[in-house]
Parts: structure tokens; sequence; C-alpha cells
């Protein structure tokens, strides 16, 4: 939206949008300096500060993009079986056990998707490492996977949820929001040394997209967001599968249909701000996953190490110097 909002060129960037087939390749190209700056998911900038999966490399974000997003689809199979939610799911593994192993996809190893989805199981009682399988596949890919049976469920961004229940191929039994209010989503990943070597292009380019994240979150705005989205060259979905989530109502499949208040957050209430709580969230999990040793170790990342608040805050003041010489200029806080 800010390519498409003309912000770039109103902060004096050259921007070149390029699409990704998937999150490594994202974290790859940033960490070798074939792309400057990403939307990545909000984990990426810790994993790739720890050496989680790749090279060790301090990355750092000065800007929370989204906030929630995301649902756990489960297959019309698991639903024929009796299940309706993690409690039931249970009850079919323990069924199964021996004779089946349920899979389910997330994202990337190092994402909320995996947080979302071993915390949904973990909650009945599920053991996301020995009860189930959990694997990688690229979001486009989801749906064919679960159609084809190679996958029983997935957490995932939309609207890939969506198209899985438009198809009758699958159901949600919950959404991001709802499982973790709050949770950061996407961020803009870059690498810390190119925040010390383009300081400036780094802080317009946040201000830039503050603006964008300011636009898409007004209701108003949405049907516009939407458009854009659907086409080729961006999600390339279509527009009523994109409304579902974006201006609601959200469809879950099996007759369930309701508003999901901030089924997307894209910005007010700081939900933009790379805040220590933020950070702690992800940080936690990480903990639980056994690649964080100790506490300690969580005080310090998450004391501003790769979540920088204080470049936000500078972007926040650009931005706001560029209202004040500029009436036109979007709105910050949505209306």
């Amino acid at each position: 939206m800010a390519q498409e909002l003309g912000l770039f060129a109103k902060y004096d960037l050259n921007v070149e949008l390029q699409c990704q087939p998937g999150w490594a390749t994202i974290r790859d190209k940033i960490l070798y300096g074939d792309l400057e700056a990403a939307h990545a998911l909000s984990v990426m900038p810790f994993a790739a500060t720890l050496a989680l999966g790749s090279i060790r490399s301090e990355c750092v974000t000065g800007l929370v993009l989204n906030l929630h997003g995301n649902a756990i689809t489960l297959s019309r199979d698991l639903r024929q079986r009796g299940v309706r939610d993690a409690r039931t799911l249970r009850s079919e593994i323990e069924r199964c056990r021996g004779t089946k192993t349920f899979t389910f996809g997330v994202v990337f190893q190092w994402s909320s998707h995996n947080f979302l989805l071993r915390s949904w199981l973990a909650s009945a009682g599920i053991d996301p490492d020995k009860d189930v399988h959990i694997v990688v596949v690229p979001p486009p890919a989801m749906f064919m996977n679960l159609k084809a049976g190679n996958l029983d469920g997935y957490c995932v961004g939309e609207p890939w949820n969506s198209v899985a229940v438009e198809s009758g191929d699958g159901w949600c039994p919950a959404v991001s929001a709802q499982l973790a209010p709050g949770h950061a989503e996407k961020v803009l990943m870059v690498r810390r040394d190119f925040t010390e070597t383009h300081s400036s292009e780094h802080l317009r380019l946040i201000a830039a997209l503050l603006e964008a994240c300011a636009f898409c979150e007004k209701p108003g705005n949405r049907e516009r967001v939407i458009d854009t989205l659907s086409r080729p060259n961006y999600v390339n979905a279509s527009p009523a599968l994109l409304r579902r989530s974006i201006s609601g109502p959200f469809q879950f499949g099996a007759d369930r249909t309701e508003m999901v208040p901030g089924f997307h957050r894209f910005a007010g209430d700081e939900a933009n701000e790379p805040s220590i709580g933020k950070a702690q969230w992800i940080l936690e999990h990480l903990l639980r996953l056994g690649v964080i040793q100790d506490r300690t170790a969580i005080r310090t990342l998450a004391s501003g190490a790769v979540f920088r608040a204080d470049l936000y805050q500078q972007a926040r003041q650009l931005l706001n110097s560029t209202e004040q010489t500029n009436p036109d200029a979007l709105e910050l806080t949505p209306a």
C-alpha cells in the first residue's frame, strides 16, 4: 500500500518490491545482502540474531507491520471423524495411536504460526513433539496439501484458511486474534548494519510504512486494500476471500460465521511499536522450544537489542514533523 499510495516517493525513497517464494528465501536474502529490508515474520529477526537455522547475523526491526491475521484450519476428514476442537482432536489422536499420526503444517519453524499451533495443541494435552508431526509448507501450498491428504491441518495467515473453507475441504476452529491477542505478526526486518549505514533511509522507510499501516487500519479504506491485494502481482486471490478477514465477517466453516474484532490489526494503540512486551511473547516461546536456555538471555534480547522501539520513536517524530508541514498527510491514528 505504501507503493500504491505514493508514500515511498513522498519520503524520497526508491523502492523496488520483489515477491519471494518463501520465508527461508526472504531470510537468506536479507542475511546475504540481496535484500535491504523485508516484510518478515516477527520471529525472524530473533532467529537470525540467534543463528537458528542460518548463519548468525544481527537483525532488527523498528516497526511492527501488523498484529494477528492467522487461523488454524483442520481437514474435512477430521470433522467427519468427530473433531470439533483441540480436546476432541486429542481423543481422535489417542484413538488412532499406533495406526496413524496426524500431520500439521506451519509456514516456518521460527514463526508465530508454529507457536500458535503448538500452544493450541498443548492446551488440550497434545504433545506437539510426540503426538503429531509438524512440517514446514509455504503458505500458498497449504491448501493443495490439505486437499491432497498430505496435511490434516495447518496454521497460516489469510487468505489460505478461507481458501480451504470456501472449497469445503477445511474449517477453522480458532483464529490468532483470539488465541494470542496482541501478538506481533509481521515486521520490517533489516540487518543491524543497515540501520547504521543507511540511517536516514531506514527512518524514512519506517515513516512511509507507518502511514500505510494507518491507511490500512481505517475501515473506509479496507475495500481499496482488498482490491490492491487481489491483483496478480500481489496476493492474487479473489476479493471475496480477502474480504472475509479484512472486513469480515469471517467464515470459520461448518456453518459458523462471526465478526472477529482485530482479525487484522494494522495500527492504533501502539500496535506498530516493537515493544518489550511483544518481544517477550516471542522469546517465551523460544524458551519453551529450548533454543534459549535461560531467562537472562530473554531479558537481554527483550531490552531493545532486536525489537528497536528507539527507531520506531524516531520515525514517528519524522512522521509527525511531515504532518505538521503537510496538512494533507495521512493520519497516523485511525478514526
